[in-house]
Formats: structure tokens, sequence, C-alpha cells
């Protein structure tokens, strides 16, 4: 039975997004039901999943969600790989102010069955849960690239907007996840490698962003592909049960992730993760001229 995937994404800043949404259109196990986007420049960023929903042939609903944190300042008010969408056809004006209502309706709809994974900052989710507090235990579960848990540090993700993390960490559905930094650091490419592989034709528009990410940096680093592949592979990490508070008091480390180990707690956080079983699940999605 595939899995069905609401997709919450600030694709266009980090390449992983463009990695983790090609991914799950060629994941045959996958049913896509929506993909919504968050932070500035929302327009651009439905675009470029647009273009990927194109070449995969799908036509997964795409809605712009917020663009601006609950209460801190923006950080991330751009969508700079969207420099290379004119290469690539794409729909554009698309809704917005329904991203919200969208997966309150669509989790309403297929009760228990629906994994949301949100793999930017958590604006929308925390939004969709104070709408209607009851959706978190509608999901079947909730998957979060998000958080830094045995080390300390702040994770993008849960710092760009911190009152939503908290607000997400307090939601209690079924199962509560967490792919941190902690493992998707281990998981990583460099640029030549990533030029050499991706040559699929799904992942042809995912190079070009790509090329955008690699005149700043000659790595990428799989943080959401690793996140969405654990819903379809458990062996790829190993998770433990414990309790996650959100830092809210402390200004400069606000939306840090304090983690302690509870074998009763509702946060199951990935502590490793098997590289070598993660590339193969991946590539194994994308089989053409490898």
């Amino acid at each position: 039975m595939k899995q069905k995937i609401l997709l919450d994404t600030d694709i266009g800043s980090d390449i992983d997004d463009a990695v983790c949404l090609a991914y799950l259109l060629a994941n045959p196990d996958c049913e896509l039901m929506g993909i919504t986007t968050v932070t500035g420049e929302g327009e651009l960023r439905a675009q470029m999943a647009s273009a990927l929903c194109q070449i995969a042939n799908q036509d997964a609903p795409i809605y712009i969600g917020t663009e601006t944190p609950l209460l801190v300042d923006q950080r991330q008010p751009q969508a700079p790989q969207a420099a290379a969408l004119s290469n690539w056809a794409h729909q554009s004006g698309f809704q917005r102010g329904s991203a919200v209502e969208f997966m309150r309706r669509t989790i309403r709809e297929n009760p228990g069955e629906i994994t949301l994974l949100p793999i930017g900052p958590l604006t929308n989710i925390a939004l969709l849960f104070k709408t209607d507090p009851e959706i978190p235990s509608l999901l079947k579960s909730l998957v979060l690239m998000c958080g830094a848990f045995e080390n300390g540090r702040l994770e993008w993700n849960a710092m760009l907007d911190p009152h939503a993390s908290e607000i997400v960490y307090r939601a209690a559905p079924p199962v509560h996840r967490s792919i941190g930094t902690d493992v998707t650091m281990q998981v990583t490419l460099p640029a030549p490698e990533v030029r050499q592989q991706f040559t699929t034709p799904l992942l042809a528009p995912v190079l070009e962003f790509a090329e955008v990410w690699f005149e700043h940096t000659e790595m990428l680093t799989f943080h959401d592909p690793l996140a969405a592949a654990t819903i379809f592979d458990t062996e790829i990490c190993s998770f433990t049960r414990g309790q996650v508070q959100i830092e809210l008091a402390d200004q400069e480390n606000l939306g840090r992730t304090n983690w302690e180990r509870n074998p009763s707690g509702v946060h199951e956080v990935a502590l490793s993760v098997d590289p070598e079983k993660f590339f193969s699940h991946f590539f194994t999605q994308f089989p053409i001229n490898r």
C-alpha cells in the first residue's frame, strides 16, 4: 500500500528540498497528496515544485503557505535557486492563503492515513495545529527534518521560527519523529559526484538548481531526503524515544532542541544512520542512466 504524504517545504533555499521532492515523485510507494511552501518568495518556491511535478507527470496540488515567521524576523526571504527556473516548464499563479486549510481538509478526509513531512521551518504546521487542534491525532505520523539533539547546536529549521517549533513539538500525533543534523550530516556527496549521479530526467532540473547551491559550497547534504527515506525504509535510521523542549527563554539560543532520553517520551529522535543503506535506497528510485 502506498504511503500518503503531505510535503511542507522551503524548496529553493538549501538544495536538499528539491532532491527530496524528486525522491518522493520517483518513489513508486509514495502517493504525494500535496505540496505546501513556507517562507519568503512562495510563488517562486511553488514554481520550482511545479517544474519537478511536470517532469514526473504528476499533478500534486501546490499551495503557497505563510512567508513570514510567527513572531521573529524573517531570515529566509528569498529562494535563490529559482534563478534556474527559466529552463524548465512550470505553472505559475498559485493560490495563496489556503495552504493550512488544504492540509486540514486533506488530513480530515484521510484520517489515520497521512504522514505529514515538514522539511522547512514549522510555521505552516504550527498554524495548522492551532487552527484545528484535533489534526495531530488524525495523522498517521509526523516526520520532521528538524533539530540537533546530541550536540546542543542550533538547527536551521527549528530556529527560523522557534515559536512555531515549540507549538509543533507540544503536539501529540500517533508518531512524532525527528531526523536532525546529528544524522543528516553523515549522508553527503561532493559536487562532482552529484553531477555524475544526477543523470535521470527528473534529477536534471535538480542538478541545475544545485549548481546555484554549489556557487557557495561544494557539498550536498541529504538532510531532507534522509527524513523522507525513513518513511519507506525503517532500517535506514534507528530512533530513540525521549522528550524535546524548544528553547524560548534564551534569546541567543532561540529554537534550540533540548533533548532528554525518556522511554515514555512522546518524541522519537534519530540517533544513528546507515549511510550505505540510505544511498542504495535513494538511488534505487532513479534506476535509469546511472
